[in-house]
């Protein structure tokens, strides 16, 4: 199948939004896009696991490549293997969601979708790019329509929070940019001439000197979009302020781009770079993770909970990809995974609870299981999920990152492993101290006594995560064996000094 059509299909989708001629028009519209991508991502799932079957040894699969500026060698060139296809997966069930949760916008609805599209439109063509010039596009193109989502539709000091959210990520692009430019002109020894080709670089490896003076670039650069401590004070704010589907969208996808660069672009073209650098990796990640799981304990508004939540979930993701073992990077993927999709649920949840009571603030919440019992519901699953609860996926992913990091046999990096252990308890007080605040107890604002539950839209969408967290949580091998032959490529980079 034609990967250029993961891009087609949302740019097809913006086009027809713009035509439409009344908001009805605009949902319907953009949930027929939405879900014709989740079907192609479906289709490609199983056409990548056929071809595996019958033998296809491929580092990537379903490639294109077209000359685009060819003075400078630069080339769209696409291409996949199950890590990137993960990643789709990921993006399109977001998608779909997020698009659902978003039916009662009414506020400029056609502007609202056609930003949500093109959202997406960045992050597909993102995880599908094989030259890095490409990549570096695909990521710029994500930039923006944050910028507008959260200044438009958001709430509280929404102008200040996408100020800050839109310069930090466009700082941290802007070392990506000097990352890949020493990359492209370190190339010409290894490559006989300079590249973006990612296939040719990884394969003829750069000299030890590029890797060192690239690595910081590039991890730290992608580090900001992944909310790495400490370039992660974007998170909470622009998070907080974000309309749901913008928050659903921010943690579910765009934190992902960063830990995906990091991984794909940083570990994999720079891997004796990524040995030298590891323990500073894991020493951040570590900080993280407990930076996080504290600063959440102290937060009294529902989003900023998440929001800071993520920042030490995401901590999980490079703690994996610092410990540069195969068990480790593959649960990393996993974490990505499984963060994008339970903490899209929990903004969902959140979003949908505060457009009934007016309130993200938990001590004026209470009792809510009596009169929303479906988005109460769903709140705790997503909580749970949060905590590592068996049979969900934050379980597994996290499970799967701790037994490789565990590999590593270095007093420091079994001392890192303990600490992000023991965060879980943490994770598991503010997550209870929170729930039982909000759903359980007696009702602590007699207004809310006649709230209306769920509407069809946000049953729907919160069904669909759910129902994705759970095939992961229940059955992880699927997603295991989607994501061995790229763990398997990266860790050959890693063990061929």
């Amino acid at each position: 199948m034609s990967l250029s059509i993961l891009i087609i299909i949302p740019l097809l989708t913006a086009l027809a939004v713009i035509f439409c001629r009344n908001a009805e028009q605009v949902k319907w519209t953009s949930l027929f896009g939405s879900v014709a991508q989740l079907a192609v991502s479906g289709v490609m799932f199983f056409q990548y696991n056929a071809l595996r079957k019958a033998g296809e040894v491929a580092q990537f699969v379903f490639e294109e490549k077209h000359t685009w500026f060819s003075f400078m060698n630069i080339n769209y060139h696409i291409g996949v293997d199950g890590i990137a296809i993960a990643m789709i997966l990921l993006t399109a069930f977001v998608v779909v969601a997020g698009v659902l949760v978003s039916w009662n916008v009414s506020h400029l609805t056609k502007e609202f979708y056609l930003l949500l599209v093109l959202l997406s439109t960045g992050a597909y063509g993102f995880f599908i790019s094989l030259d890095l010039f490409t990549m570096f596009f695909f990521l710029e193109l994500a930039v923006i329509p944050k910028f507008l989502l959260i200044g438009i539709w958001g709430s509280g000091n929404k102008e200040y929070s996408a100020m800050k959210l839109a310069l930090m990520l466009m700082g941290g692009s802007a070392l990506v940019l000097m990352g890949l430019l020493i990359v492209y002109f370190g190339s010409a020894a290894s490559c006989g001439a300079p590249t973006y080709n990612l296939i040719e670089i990884a394969s003829h490896r750069l000299d030890f000197s590029t890797q060192m003076f690239a690595f910081p670039f590039l991890f730290a650069g992608f580090g900001v979009f992944t909310a790495m401590f400490p370039f992660h004070t974007w998170a909470p704010d622009g998070h907080s302020s974000a309309p749901t589907a913008a928050s659903m969208f921010l943690a579910g996808i765009s934190m992902k781009l960063g830990g995906y660069g990091c991984l794909r672009v940083a570990v994999y073209l720079l891997p004796d770079a990524a040995h030298e650098y590891s323990w500073i990796v894991v020493l951040l990640s570590a900080i993280a993770i407990f930076y996080g799981s504290f600063a959440t304990m102290m937060q009294k508004d529902l989003k900023y909970i998440n929001a800071y939540s993520s920042v030490s979930h995401c901590g999980f993701v490079l703690l994996g990809i610092g410990m540069l073992t195969k068990t480790a990077i593959t649960g990393a993927v996993m974490q990505m995974v499984s963060h994008g999709l339970m903490t899209a649920l929990f903004f969902a949840a959140i979003g949908m609870i505060y457009e009934r009571t007016h309130t993200r603030q938990v001590e004026k919440l209470g009792g809510l299981l009596k009169v929303i019992p479906f988005l109460s519901t769903i709140f705790v699953i997503a909580g749970l999920c949060s905590l590592g609860l068996p049979g969900l996926s934050g379980f597994v992913a996290e499970m799967t990152v701790f037994q490789g990091a565990w590999q590593r046999p270095e007093t420091f990096y079994r001392l890192a492993t303990i600490l992000g252990c023991l965060s879980i308890v943490v994770t598991a007080v503010y997550i209870l101290r929170a729930s039982g605040k909000v759903i359980m107890g007696p009702i602590v604002d007699e207004h809310h006594t006649h709230l209306s539950d769920a509407r069809w839209n946000e049953k729907l969408a919160s069904v669909i995560l759910l129902l994705a967290i759970l095939a992961i949580g229940t059955a992880p091998f699927w997603l295991t064996d989607l994501l061995n032959p790229g763990s398997e490529l990266i860790m050959n980079q890693l063990t061929a000094r």
